[in-house]
């Protein structure tokens, strides 16, 4: 009859060339009643383990020595040594500086995470699959391969979502060499993605198979800091950021909706903003057209609108036009420009730039108030989906004179224009990130007096001779006399 040996609780060190397969931890707790017997719950418990200590016949490998407590097992009754209770077993390899943690870690991973070459990787983006590119900013500017989505390793899990919903979409992931990748594809997994690969040899891989590369706008940590917290709205993100880095605004007027607009912008990150106004600041504006202050009085507005503008973000570009905007300089003038804001107090103005910017294309975003009320609207028949009605599809001519009274003559609520302001500052932006839903074929009214908002239907005009169906554009004409005979 042989006589069963008691288990006891027993400690398994692990040695830094093993903890790739536990995980990283340095100890392992069993029950055994042998040396053999914990050895063999440890393989149960940490895949591969058992292989690296013992040969195919279960013997210890000729580089490895198990000790109990102290004393070499080899000296006791080897793998049969029995083990008392809190025993402690430590591994000895050999150790002469081979492979580290790192590297024993890699190499579990690669037996578990499915790897694709550069080519293949090209070709699964091409059929829909997602490249991702893990590799820190700095690397990054350098070039990524194109059409990579740029995720700094650190956020990965955080942001994955923002660019891949479906966790069922292919996943490629990308590193500089292909190591960070397999870490980056293991997490991924974990958080539920099925079909995750590790791109082997990484960028530096793919950019020596002469694959497409990109050199992108990255932005620099000045920039990361400063606008952080859009970097955190996935409609935004770093790809918005640089777009709107990368976009030029152009505000006519630099008065009451002007003013707003032009601050806000700025700190948005618009990489370029013109600005056209031929007038000099008066105290009387100071009420409303918060670009200026008092010391400015006499100045003109565009230099006193850069000064503060440049206060405010310097890295913005402020181009200023000290001219009054005609049929002569609009096309000059508008020419380069993602979007235009019209900010005018006056008609032959506002039909100037609505005639211009149905010429060339270019999204009129219109603000206008009168004392307590106000309306934003963009203007855009152009737009290649959904193209909306231009200014004069809404006011086919201008009102008559006691209609229509100039803020001087009737007066305006000082905030009013910030409101309206604001308003065309946030279409401005999702114009240009082609985001969200643009008032396009819309009116928003605001009467701040029962505190409402309105927003009605525009429909296009197909008879309109700017921008109907079919429609030449007609020129330019004198558009002074054009609102005085219309009135």
């Amino acid at each position: 009859m042989i006589e069963s040996i008691a288990m006891s609780d027993v400690t398994i060190r692990i040695p830094t060339p093993l903890r790739a397969f536990t995980g990283g931890a340095d100890e392992v707790h069993v029950q055994a009643g042998t040396v053999k017997e914990a050895l063999d719950k440890l393989g149960e418990s940490h895949d591969g383990i058992l292989q690296q200590v013992t040969d195919g016949d279960g013997n210890l490998r000729r580089f490895v020595n198990v000790f109990v407590h102290d004393r070499n097992i080899t000296a006791l009754d080897g793998l049969n040594t029995p083990v008392p209770e809190g025993a402690i077993i430590s591994i000895i390899p050999a150790v002469a500086g081979g492979a580290s943690f790192k590297q024993q870690r890699l190499a579990a991973l690669r037996r578990e995470v499915p790897e694709v070459t550069p080519q293949e990787a090209y070709e699964l983006q091409q059929q829909g699959a997602v490249l991702v590119d893990v590799r820190e900013p700095d690397e990054v500017a350098l070039g990524r391969a194109r059409g990579a989505e740029p995720i700094v390793r650190g956020y990965l899990e955080l942001r994955i979502e923002e660019r891949v919903l479906d966790p069922s979409t292919p996943v490629l992931v990308m590193c500089a060499g292909g190591s960070r990748s397999l870490f980056a594809a293991e997490d991924l997994r974990q958080l539920g993605y099925r079909d995750v690969r590790s791109v082997a040899g990484g960028f530096d891989l793919w950019k020596q198979e002469g694959l497409p590369v990109e050199v992108p706008r990255v932005l620099n940590g000045e920039e990361r800091e400063r606008y952080g917290r859009h970097l955190t709205i996935p409609e935004v993100g770093e790809k918005g950021q640089v777009r709107l880095l990368e976009s030029k605004v152009l505000l006519v007027g630099a008065g009451g909706l002007g003013s707003p607009a032009a601050l806000y912008l700025a700190a948005a990150g618009i990489g370029t903003i013109g600005i056209v106004d031929d007038d000099v600041v008066d105290r009387s504006n100071l009420q409303r057209q918060i670009l200026h202050a008092d010391d400015r009085v006499g100045e003109l507005k565009v230099e006193s609108a850069q000064r503060t503008l440049a206060a405010l973000n310097p890295a913005v570009e402020v181009e200023a036009f000290r001219e009054r905007l005609d049929s002569g300089n609009v096309e000059r003038i508008f020419a380069g420009y993602d979007v235009v804001v019209d900010g005018t107090d006056n008609f032959p103005a506002r039909y100037l730039v609505n005639d211009a910017c149905v010429k060339l294309g270019i999204p009129n975003v219109h603000g206008s108030v009168f004392r307590f009320e106000g309306q934003v609207s963009v203007f855009w028949p152009g737009r290649a989906e959904n193209p909306g009605p231009c200014y004069r599809c809404l006011y086919p001519e201008p009102p008559p004179a006691e209609l229509a009274p100039s803020c001087a003559d009737a007066g305006v609520l000082g905030v009013l224009p910030g409101v309206i302001g604001l308003l065309q500052s946030v279409e401005t932006i999702k114009v240009l990130l082609e985001i969200g839903d643009p008032l396009v074929g819309r009116l928003l009214t605001y009467d701040a007096l029962p505190a409402r908002f309105t927003e009605l239907k525009l429909e296009r005009d197909p008879a309109c001779a700017y921008c109907g169906e079919g429609a030449d554009f007609p020129g330019y004409v004198d558009y002074e006399r054009f609102c005085n005979v219309a009135a």
